[in-house]
């Protein structure tokens, strides 16, 4: 019971990291920013409102990636089939390392949309802004189906 817990504790942290994250992602790209378009349209206010939002989100989605690195270094270590960070030699190697390779697309991605293109005011760097937003929600479903084989491919 006692190796449990802390087990517990980490999947739970780690599954929290994941619901912010992604989560944030669909939420942002499915609710907020059509409501927004259908409410205020593209004017100034919407675009301040986005903006707004993202300044709220962003700490969290940095928090929560740093916490996925940290708890899924701490659940690979209890897993006897990982050998590694990107061990290919397996089939849970396998998935395991092509979820690491899309999370660290989905990460680039994140620092690009939040840092590069944060005061983007062009209309075709506002189209980039959300095209990037879409494909990383697609990349985030790809990585929680990828999470799910690898549960069932693990060994515990």
């Amino acid at each position: 019971m006692s190796k449990r817990v802390p087990f517990a504790l980490v999947t739970f942290l780690h599954d929290l990291f994941t619901v912010i994250w992604i989560g944030g992602m669909l939420t942002l790209g499915l609710i907020v920013l059509p409501a927004t378009r259908k409410v205020l349209g593209s004017d100034e206010e919407a675009k301040r409102l986005m903006a707004v939002v993202q300044r709220r989100l962003s700490p969290l989605v940095y928090a929560s990636i740093l916490g996925l690195i940290l708890t899924g270094a701490l659940l690979a270590r209890r897993e006897p089939a990982f050998q590694g960070l990107l061990h290919f030699g397996t089939p849970y190697g396998l998935v395991l390392g092509i979820k690491h390779l899309l999370t660290v697309l989905m990460v680039g991605i994140t620092v690009v949309r939040s840092l590069v293109l944060r005061s983007a005011h062009k209309p075709s760097q506002q189209r980039l802004k959300i095209m990037l937003l879409l494909s990383n929600i697609a990349l985030g479903l790809l990585v929680l189906l990828l999470s799910g084989l690898s549960v069932a491919l693990s060994s515990t």
